[in-house]
């Protein structure tokens, strides 16, 4: 068994962070369920401008909002404005092919991203 990347949300910008919330990211709806992330769901966080890099989980923001929110502890690593790469894993014996998608700097989906170059980004980002 193998951690695969499954999903993945590349160069989303966080819209804010909040140190007073519980902890997670809350993530726009629409793309939660454009690249099949569920609510709770554990997710790797790697910011592009600062390398900080966290796990947390999921909470489901409004649908067309394009919130990324750092929320609690993470707030402190990530903040407004960052851009980051969002991912998540899955358990196989098998390899996966990668669901990832490409973002604006409003957080609106621009384009689905090659299997090819989901995997190249996750080599790049765990290589830092």
């Amino acid at each position: 068994m193998r951690w695969l990347l499954r999903s993945k949300i590349h160069k989303a910008t966080v819209t804010e962070a909040n140190v007073d919330y519980v902890g997670s990211i809350t993530i726009d709806e629409d793309l939660i369920q454009r690249i099949g992330l569920w609510p709770g769901e554990r997710v790797m966080v790697v910011s592009n401008t600062s390398g900080a890099r966290l796990e947390t989980y999921v909470i489901t923001g409004p649908a067309g909002s394009g919130m990324i929110c750092m929320n609690g502890a993470a707030a402190h690593l990530i903040k407004a404005g960052e851009e980051v790469i969002i991912m998540a894993f899955e358990l196989c014996e098998r390899p996966v092919a990668p669901k990832a998608i490409l973002v604006d700097s409003l957080n609106r989906f621009v384009r689905d991203l090659p299997q090819e170059q989901a995997r190249e980004t996750l080599e790049q980002c765990l290589n830092q």
